[in-house]
């Protein structure tokens, strides 16, 4: 009995049983019910409200001189895109709609590979702008790789025509046989690398992909409800501390 009492009195007086919570919590649950209700009513309606995004993806082959070698360097081709014509052409949007573009245009090179990737994330409403921004860098794209690929060609014709005359010239001539047989091994690699060269091809155009961007509407609203519930219970026992700060300062 006299352990009973001890354990009693070395209780401090302050101390919050698990009824003592509960029933604070009972007693202000309007608090919680309103501020769950509005946390989960407001998750609800951001929800529904917020814009559907998908990715918007074009696709490019760059001009291959032979296999895994080509025209232009991807790497260049993407830092040209992203320091001269995207800039640009973003000039060009804000001149004409006063604003910037709503989307961003992103680049990329998949590795060991002669394509690339362009990327904008944007709603269904600013397709047609996606597609044409895409468009315009596209064209941008053919223009400069044609302009490769016609300059490459040429230089090989001309080398070609050059070692051809160089052969028809050593063919009359004594103890050239080891020269002539290294010009016509030169011209026939030439002429291989002319016939190998594989024209720069549009694959895809502002093709939507399926899957939506940003997060899923379900995990919106469970994190509003996960909120909700928090800032109700929290804010349930700080109305509670207000009420005994009010009621102390009146007894004094």
């Amino acid at each position: 009995m006299e352990e009973r009492q001890r354990s009693a009195q070395q209780i401090p007086d302050d101390e919050i049983s698990l009824v003592d919570l509960a029933s604070t919590f009972l007693k202000h649950r309007r608090i919680f019910y309103i501020v769950f209700l509005i946390t989960l009513a407001a998750g609800v309606l951001y929800a529904i409200l917020i814009p559907e995004k998908y990715d918007y993806v074009s696709l490019f082959k760059l001009a291959e001189k032979e296999a895994g070698s080509f025209v232009e360097k991807p790497a260049t081709v993407v830092a040209t895109l992203e320091n001269r014509w995207l800039p640009e052409i973003e000039a060009t949007y804000l001149a004409k709609h006063d604003q910037p573009l709503p989307f961003d245009v992103i680049f990329s090179n998949p590795e060991n590979t002669g394509l690339v990737r362009i990327v904008s994330e944007a709603v269904p409403v600013n397709s047609e702008d996606v597609k044409q921004i895409h468009g315009k860098l596209i064209e941008k794209l053919e223009q400069t790789q044609a302009v490769a690929v016609s300059t490459l060609k040429s230089n090989l014709e001309r080398q070609i025509e050059s070692l051809t005359s160089t052969i028809e010239r050593l063919e009359g001539s004594q103890d050239v046989g080891a020269a002539i047989a290294d010009a016509v091994n030169k011209r026939l690699s030439l002429d291989v690398l002319l016939h190998s060269i594989q024209p720069a091809e549009l694959l895809v155009l502002n093709r939507q992909m399926a899957e939506r961007k940003g997060p899923a509407r379900s995990l919106i609203v469970v994190l509003a409800a996960m909120l909700g519930l928090m800032g109700g219970i929290f804010l349930s026992f700080f109305a509670e501390f207000v009420s005994l700060v009010r009621t102390n300062l009146n007894e004094m």
